[in-house]
């Protein structure tokens, strides 16, 4: 298509490719329909609108039944393999209404007899029009994740947040100094501490991961450093400690807040002289690695964590943002989870319809990444649940999340804070939504997420004189 279709039109997929051989149908339906809202792209011919269609189309097809050279049938063919999901709509005389309805068993949207109901064109179109534009984000989606590659197919989003720590990542992975990864459980920090290793120097060597949590005390230590044999009960044989292990490469250690304090010395001594000994031997064995350490809380505030040990490891820190502060990049990573649950299963990727995105980005996420990962799978394999049910046997709505015994969750604070911004500058603007958009310096779909997601209806802001 050499004509520049306008933006709005393309983003809300309200494009209309209008196919007739008669002049003055293809004038009165396209004038029609431009008062409707539409974009309307005319043609006198089939082969002409076949030239003209893209397969991203973000729009429908309505064309005549009954052309010359090409008729309405075959260009809904060969349309639909050009634009797959591409709707078409069949205009047909009476005589026609059972090849049209033929035709709907073939592919087709919907047929609307002539001389048709002017309302009732409009209303089928725009029904058509939303079922393509979530097709059309569909393949957006799936066309952002395909073409992603290195980090970017890594660590998922398009938020400023997710940026960031990819750009952090990218500059301390060269870096070779220790790290303190900080995140809500289901962040991600395993992830983000696999990065750190794969972008760096020693990318060829070990990657060990150890969950200091979920070790009892009188076992971590011979997993950190290792033990001869009868080193005590039950040590039947000499056993590699996970320092020795990662030797070369990178030390993972999860929950470091849950570290013993007495094994803490130990951990700093073998951090400062770079040699470690297994249990039941005086044996100093020399290990070269990077530690990254994660945690749930600022180990500054921790009692039990030793502040000497803190500043060993706390070269540099990263600062990882929980899923319900970077809602954009929930249909991205819940469509790449949805992808890799169905390829699991050789099954077909479900679509997400509207109302399941507007269900995702209304949630609080208080598992982050690894409960949004855990529903990807089940929307995946449950054919008929949409989001909303699912999500409705985890927390509640972020939007009706309610005072616990700690009091008022800051997420909530968020969330009535920007829903009171918005009414106000609503009110403000007597509901003109562009005034909106540049005094709270946001993009319109975003507003009208937030909108959505916190139940403002612009109607209730709209002056008399508007």
């Amino acid at each position: 298509m050499k004509a520049e279709l306008p933006a709005d039109a393309v983003i809300q997929c309200r494009c209309v490719m209008l196919v007739d051989d008669e002049a003055m149908v293809r004038e009165s339906t396209a004038q029609w329909l431009t008062m409707c809202g539409f974009h309307v792209v005319s043609f006198a011919s089939a082969k002409e609108a076949l030239k003209a269609l893209t397969p991203a189309w973000p729009g429908v097809l309505l064309t005549d039944v009954r052309m010359p050279e090409m008729d309405g049938m075959a260009l809904m063919q060969e349309a639909r393999k050009k634009a797959e999901g591409l709707p078409v709509i069949l205009l047909t005389a009476h005589g026609d209404v059972d090849m049209a309805i033929g035709a709907m068993h073939d592919g087709a949207y919907d047929f609307i007899e002539k001389p048709y109901v002017p309302d009732r064109l409009a209303e089928t179109i725009q029904r058509a029009c939303e079922k393509r534009r979530l097709t059309v984000e569909n393949l957006r989606l799936q066309q952002d994740l395909a073409t992603r590659s290195g980090l970017d197919a890594k660590l998922i989003g398009i938020s400023p947040a997710i940026t960031r720590v990819r750009d952090e990542i990218m500059t301390l992975g060269q870096l070779d100094t220790n790290v303190i990864i900080y995140g809500e459980t289901g962040t991600g920090k395993e992830l983000v501490a696999q990065c750190l290793h794969s972008f760096s120097n020693r990318a060829d060597k070990p990657f060990v991961p150890l969950n200091c949590g979920a070790i009892p005390e009188n076992l971590i230590e011979s997993e950190l450093f290792g033990h001869e044999a009868g080193a005590f009960t039950g040590a039947n044989k000499r056993r590699i400690g996970k320092f020795e292990y990662a030797s070369g490469g990178t030390l993972f250690l999860d929950e470091i807040e849950s570290m013993p304090h007495s094994l803490q010395v130990k951990v700093l001594r073998a951090l400062q002289e770079g040699v470690v000994e297994r249990l039941g031997s005086n044996q100093p064995i020399p290990v070269d690695l990077r530690v990254v350490a994660a945690s749930k809380v600022d180990l500054r505030d921790e009692d039990g964590f030793r502040e000497d040990l803190f500043y060993r490891l706390c070269v540099s820190e990263l600062h990882l943002t929980p899923l319900r502060d970077r809602l954009d990049d929930v249909p991205l990573l819940f469509a790449h989870y949805v992808a890799l649950a169905a390829t699991d299963h050789q099954r077909e990727a479900r679509p997400l319809s509207d109302h399941d995105i507007d269900a995702l980005q209304s949630y609080a996420w208080p598992g982050n990444v690894r409960e949004l990962k855990n529903v990807a799978i089940r929307f995946a394999l449950d054919r008929r649940a949409t989001v909303a049910e699912l999500l409705s046997r985890g927390q509640p709505p972020l939007a009706t999340v309610r005072i616990n015994q700690r009091g008022l969750p800051l997420a909530v604070q968020v969330a009535e804070f920007e829903a009171q911004a918005i009414r106000k500058s609503l009110t403000t603007h007597g509901g003109n939504i562009k005034a909106v958009m540049e005094e709270l310096d946001l993009p319109r779909r975003t507003l009208n997420q937030k909108m959505q997601r916190y139940g403002i209806s612009r109607s209730e802001f709209v002056t008399e004189a508007e």
